[in-house]
């Protein structure tokens, strides 16, 4: 289980295809405390350490992760959003996040206001995912309060800190980005469907 809360920014220093799973290594300022079978949140996707190498690790995204979130746009150089897996008895800054991304989004609007931002999405809504207004959102592992929510479309507002050390200071319009929606509320959606 996550937070949403991003403890750092790796970087992508390469990617191998193997069948339909992609290797993927992160360069990160956290290695030297990880081990091999180690969880961590990648832009929101709960992935599994199989080596480490120095101050880079490599995961593995199968086809079903490449499906759902935006891996399948994944170039070296990128920057990921990175959280080790939540500490039984710490404060959960954040809101419970998975590590399970439901379906991507694409931003539409990026307005800066008085030094913070308020970013825009649109997403699928044949999935049945809903926000709601003041209710919690992971983007790219981040967790976030939603604002503006509408049939497929939310906005939310970054402060300084989370734009300059999220890869939110990388977003432009048409930027795909993962979404986790908040646990609790799809489960009383499907209580709702019954």
């Amino acid at each position: 289980m996550f937070t949403g809360i991003i403890e750092t920014l790796g970087v992508v220093k390469n990617i191998i295809n193997e069948g339909e799973n992609i290797h993927i290594t992160i360069e990160s300022n956290f290695t030297s405390e990880l081990k091999i079978d180690q969880s961590i949140a990648h832009n929101g996707v709960c992935l599994t350490i199989v080596s480490i190498n120095g101050n880079e690790y490599t995961v593995t995204a199968i086809k079903e992760t490449l499906d759902k979130s935006n891996f399948k746009h994944l170039k070296i150089g990128d920057f990921i959003n990175l959280e080790r897996a939540m500490v039984l008895g710490a404060r959960l800054d954040g809101h419970i996040v998975q590590g399970h991304v439901d379906q991507t989004a694409i931003c539409t609007n990026i307005v800066e206001e008085n030094g913070s931002w308020v970013f825009s999405f649109e997403y699928d809504t044949s999935f049945s995912n809903i926000t709601i207004e003041k209710g919690s959102i992971t983007i790219n592992g981040v967790s976030l309060t939603v604002v503006n929510s509408k049939k497929n479309s939310f906005s939310v507002a970054i402060i300084p800190y989370t734009y300059e050390f999220t890869n939110f200071h990388t977003f432009k319009n048409g930027t795909e980005v993962n979404l986790e929606f908040d646990v609790i509320g799809k489960y009383v959606a499907r209580l709702l469907e019954k």
